[in-house]
């Protein structure tokens, strides 16, 4: 009986430093462990091709991967600048293409 007892209780031991461990190493994230988490986060609901290229794009630092997602931050970005008319649509282009904006 008293082996049993003692089994058991080595069991739980171990199985108690192993979750401890196991706790240790999910809070020690390397740089791109974290941007994979950040990036799974912020797929959100994507799902399919249009999630393969989110998090591409994500993962090498780049801009929103939807036109959804680039035209909503060129239009903050326009109003920002308080921008109408040709001016508007010369920078939503350039903004949209991805090139610098001056």
């Amino acid at each position: 009986m008293n082996a049993l007892v003692a089994i058991v209780v080595s069991a739980s031991l171990v199985i108690g430093g192993v979750s401890a461990a196991s706790a240790a190493d999910e809070k020690k994230l390397t740089p791109q462990q974290e941007r994979m988490k950040e990036c799974n986060t912020q797929a959100g609901d994507k799902k399919g091709d249009e999630r393969k290229a989110f998090m591409s794009t994500c993962l090498k630092g780049g801009a929103p991967a939807t036109q959804q997602d680039k035209m909503k931050k060129c239009n903050e970005d326009a109003n920002t600048k308080a921008l109408k008319g040709d001016d508007r649509k010369a920078f939503m282009s350039t903004c949209l293409k991805g090139e610098k904006k001056s």
